[in-house]
């Protein structure tokens, strides 16, 4: 079993045994042999979805949501240290269920939660002829038809392009009354995650999971009020296939927190 390999599965044994509530053993002796069990767990390539997250990082209000301020400078001093002044919903970002609901806070998210079998829904067609187009249940049911019935855990991927805009007004696409045009799930097509499909949680490659042109975000309170998480501004979801990877979200576990910056993995096989 090369080093790779072996790492992949017990990171598998690690995620199966925190979703049974156990403590992983990976001890002298231990970790060969639960590696063993899952062999077939591996992967080639890891596509990393996180934006680099700055100070001018594009945000839904406009206004800037991180500042660095110094407090230590290597080597006049012993080392290099900032202290953050940081809004929870920045960069590629986690939303905590509590952050439109009453429900769970990121820190109560359970660890397995945060992993499983990614699905990419590819609506490029539909977004560069129209910035409020959504991703349906006619798309879900079309992926569906091509690649099977979403596997049990799965993560639901909105791939609009939209990422390849950071940098530019277009990201926000704001008009002249303020409004943002962008894409984001139909209510319709949660709905049918929430009743017929086992779903941890959805993914979009823009600033919101509704469209930006929403204004009460039906899709965040349906889909944070059932205690399942969201991801904000994901990156790189086209160099993925439309099914066959595995999302890792390495989300912050602060107590209370509504969600955070987060550093986000696709393994592919």
């Amino acid at each position: 079993m090369n080093r790779r390999r072996f790492l992949a599965a017990g990171a598998a044994v690690a995620a199966g045994a925190m979703g049974r509530g156990e403590e992983p053993i990976l001890g002298s002796g231990n970790a060969v042999g639960l590696a063993q069990r899952v062999e077939s767990f591996q992967f080639s390539r890891v596509v990393d979805l996180t934006h680099t997250l700055t100070p001018d990082f594009p945000t839904g209000s406009g206004q800037r949501q991180l500042r660095m301020e110094r407090l230590a400078t290597w080597p006049k001093d012993p080392w290099n240290m900032y202290r953050w002044h940081i809004h929870e919903h920045t960069g590629t970002h986690l939303d905590a269920p509590l952050h439109r609901s009453d429900r769970d806070s990121a820190d109560l998210i359970p660890a397995a939660h945060l992993l499983g079998p990614l699905a990419v829904v590819d609506i490029r067609r539909k977004t560069e002829a129209d910035p409020d187009a959504e991703l349906t249940l006619d798309d879900l049911r079309a992926w569906e038809s091509r690649h099977g019935l979403l596997a049990l855990g799965s993560i639901v991927a909105m791939c609009s392009g939209w990422d390849k805009h950071v940098g530019t007004a277009r990201f926000r696409n704001a008009g002249s009354n303020g409004a943002l045009r962008t894409p984001g799930f139909h209510l319709e097509a949660v709905e049918f995650l929430l009743a017929e499909r086992d779903v941890k949680g959805i993914v979009v490659d823009t600033l919101s999971l509704d469209r930006g042109l929403s204004a009460d975000f039906p899709v965040h309170v349906r889909w944070l009020g059932s205690n399942r998480w969201g991801l904000e501004c994901a990156a790189n979801l086209g160099e993925l296939p439309p099914k066959g990877a595995t999302l890792i979200v390495g989300s912050p576990k602060i107590a209370g927190a509504s969600g955070g910056p987060s550093r986000v993995f696709a393994l592919l096989q």
